[in-house]
Formats: structure tokens, C-alpha cells, sequence
């Protein structure tokens, strides 16, 4: 008979899952809870390194497979601090994901996934990890480098969670990793079990311990993952919407998504969000020149936000290759900061961090011309 959790990757078993596979294995019950901390308390995969298991129960947990699902290819550091990690997996996928250091004077609403009255004062020691999802991405939206190639495959919830025991290694001394971020590559809710999954994993107290409210999912506006997430974890994960254009026919044009959920929808969805009390949805908005940063547009966001609970991240289109958009003038940026917030809306001007490397906001990409894994087909209904 084979064990619940046998079908599971290793590093995607809950301790429950585990203890299914060690009673079959013969193992007494409480050898669950070591393995599983091994992995996701201490970061450790090879099953060598467990040194209270016994021999035999190594060899059989390297037999099933227990191993690390990437190996770090590269580590870029900009001179902010900032470091992209690029993790190739055996069948060729490259993702990245970035360790971005905070520091006091930093505003980011999405550097801490909680509310500033909630939030502990940053400072330079705390680190946000930024996590991708997927390789490639399907949601196709015209100022993001991920998407420029599409969706080859996403990610396992076994993958997600190495990202983050992987880029624990590279914490420098005396910095804590305090936050992490669904915003790499890819729509974290286009395939949300393995991403809830992740995050049933990445906050178990045995575990990473990371609590749900320093976690924040990110997504373009997929309105049935929204439900569910807020279902699921009853609103303490963090929830940041791309939301990038005040209206349906400019929305539409720049956030492909929008034909499938336009707004009207995806604010219900966000309405319907259960957050706790004081907490509030982080709204990201790339500012495109000539294209949402108008007087207009502004008036028009401050309509559709009016009476929900969020906090507005201005985004200047960072560089990126292959694109006829840019960024506005610094000034038209706080022109239309100034506008949101004389409406009476919490808004902030995101630092740029990591852009000499490429691991700004819409700036981590695949290399297209390594691409040879076949790509996935597009959102299926299964996939919402």
C-alpha cells in the first residue's frame, strides 16, 4: 500500500505527510517531525548532513528522492546590496529570486507584508526575499520582462520552498530573513495549489516558521485564486494587486488578464477579501509615460479605490530590454503621488533596488534563447 505522502516530493511533505512515510517505512512516528525539520528548519537536503536518522533511513530518503531541485547557477550583487540568485533545475528551467536588504529610511509597502501599525521598525539587518512562481509567465503584461517569452512551465511547491532554504544560505552576518514576497517571475495564482501549498509549508511553526502575515502574494488579478486565498488562509497571507491603470480600456491594453476580469470583478473580489483589522491590500501601480500617469487617470483611481483598505505602491517603470515603454519624468511621478494623496489615499514612491542587476520590479526574466523545454499552454479553467 503506498503512503499518502509517498507521492508527494520530499521536500513538499507536511510533517503529517511524513509520518505516512515512515510508518510504512517502519520507522517510529517521531522521525517525521526530525526529517521535516531538518529540511525546513535547518535547510538541509542531503540526507547525509541528518545526523541523528539512522544509516539505513539515509540511504532509503536518498532512494526516494530526497535531493535539492536546483543548483545556483549565478549570484549577481548590486551595489545597493540587492543579490539575484539564477536556480537551474535538472530539465533546464532558470529562474531567479532576490534578497533585498531593507533599511530604515525604506517605505516599500511590500518590504514588510503587514501594515505599518503592525509592522516592526525596519532595519539594515531585515531582508525581504522576492520568490518567483513559475518560468516564464503567462499573463503577458507589456512592461514585464517575464512574460516576454511566456510560460514554459511552474513551479512545484517543492521548487518555491527551495528558493527560499537556497537564499537563506546567502544571508550575510547579522541579517534576518523577515519577509517574502510572491513577486518574481510568473503569476503566483495561476497554479494555486502549488503555491498554497508553499505557503503551508514555508509558515509551519516546525518549519521556516515564517508567520502568514509576513508573506505577500501578488497577483495580476486572477478573481477565483483571490477567493481562494482568502478562503484558505482566512486573509493572513498579504495580498498585492498589479493593478496598473484606473479603467477597463487602458487596463486592457497593458494587462492582458483584464479581458477575463476586468475591474468591476476584480474589485468585488477585493471587497470580498476577509482581511483582518488594520490591515489593507497593497496596490502596485507602474507608472507608463503616455500611457496611466495622467491628471485623469489619477482622478479615476481615487474613484475606484474609494472605500476599500489599501496602500498604493507607485512603480516608475523600471528598463526593460525589448520595450517601447518608459518611465514618466520624476516630476510627473509626484505630481501624481500628490494627487492620490491629497484624495486622502496612503501612497508611496517605491525605492528602486537591485536595477543595476536586473532584479527590479518587472525586470526578472529567462534568457529566451535557453528555452528548450516546451511550453505550457495558456491559463486553463483548471489553472484559475
Amino acid at each position: 500500500m503506498i503512503a499518502a505522502g509517498e507521492n508527494l516530493s520530499p521536500l513538499a511533505r507536511l510533517p503529517e505527510e511524513w509520518r505516512d512515510v515512515t510508518n510504512a517505512l517502519g520507522e517510529p512516528s517521531y522521525r517525521a517531525l526530525q526529517i521535516f525539520r531538518w529540511i525546513h528548519a535547518r535547510g538541509v537536503t542531503d540526507p547525509a548532513q541528518m545526523t541523528d536518522l539512522g544509516k539505513g533511513l539515509r540511504e532509503r530518503l536518498v532512494a526516494s528522492g530526497l535531493a535539492e531541485p536546483f543548483s545556483v547557477s549565478e549570484v549577481h550583487r548590486a551595489p545597493d546590496g540587492t543579490r539575484k540568485l539564477l536556480l537551474v533545475a535538472p530539465d533546464g528551467a532558470r529562474i531567479e529570486c532576490v534578497l533585498i536588504p531593507m533599511t530604515r529610511s525604506e517605505t516599500d509597502a511590500d518590504a514588510a507584508a503587514l501594515d505599518e501599525e503592525d509592522a516592526d521598525p525596519p532595519s539594515p539587518q531585515r531582508v525581504t526575499l522576492c520568490v518567483s512562481t513559475q518560468f516564464g509567465c503567462a499573463m503577458g503584461c507589456v512592461f514585464c520582462a517575464s512574460g516576454q517569452a511566456g510560460l514554459v512551465r511552474g513551479l512545484t511547491a517543492a521548487e518555491i520552498v527551495a528558493e527560499v532554504l537556497i537564499a537563506r544560505r546567502y544571508l550575510e552576518p547579522g541579517e534576518q530573513l523577515r519577509n517574502l514576497v510572491f513577486m518574481g517571475m510568473g503569476e503566483p495564482l495561476h497554479h494555486y495549489d502549488e503555491t498554497a501549498r508553499a505557503l503551508r509549508l514555508l509558515s509551519h511553526p516546525d518549519g521556516a516558521a515564517i508567520g502568514l502575515r509576513r508573506i505577500t502574494v501578488s497577483t495580476v488579478g486572477l478573481v477565483p485564486g483571490i477567493r481562494r486565498l482568502g478562503e484558505d488562509f482566512a486573509g493572513k497571507v498579504g495580498l498585492a494587486v498589479s493593478l496598473h491603470a484606473p479603467n477597463d480600456d487602458v487596463r486592457g491594453r497593458i494587462v492582458p488578464m483584464n479581458r477575463r476580469y476586468p475591474l468591476r470583478e476584480l474589485i468585488a473580489a477585493l471587497r470580498a477579501y476577509p482581511l483582518p483589522r488594520r490591515r489593507r491590500i497593497t496596490i502596485e501601480y507602474t507608472l507608463i509615460a503616455g500611457v496611466n500617469d495622467a491628471p485623469e487617470h489619477a482622478r479615476e483611481l481615487v474613484v475606484l479605490l474609494r472605500n476599500l483598505p489599501v496602500k498604493l505602491n507607485l512603480i516608475p517603470m523600471n528598463p526593460v530590454k525589448n520595450s517601447d515603454f518608459a518611465a514618466p519624468a520624476l516630476e510627473r511621478v509626484e505630481a501624481f503621488r500628490e494627487r492620490l494623496a491629497g484624495a486622502g489615499l496612503s501612497c508611496f514612491v517605491r525605492t528602486r533596488r537591485g536595477d543595476a542587476v536586473d532584479a527590479a520590479c518587472g525586470q526578472l526574466a529567462m534568457n529566451p534563447e535557453l528555452v528548450t523545454l516546451r511550453r505550457s499552454p495558456g491559463l486553463s479553467a483548471k489553472q484559475e
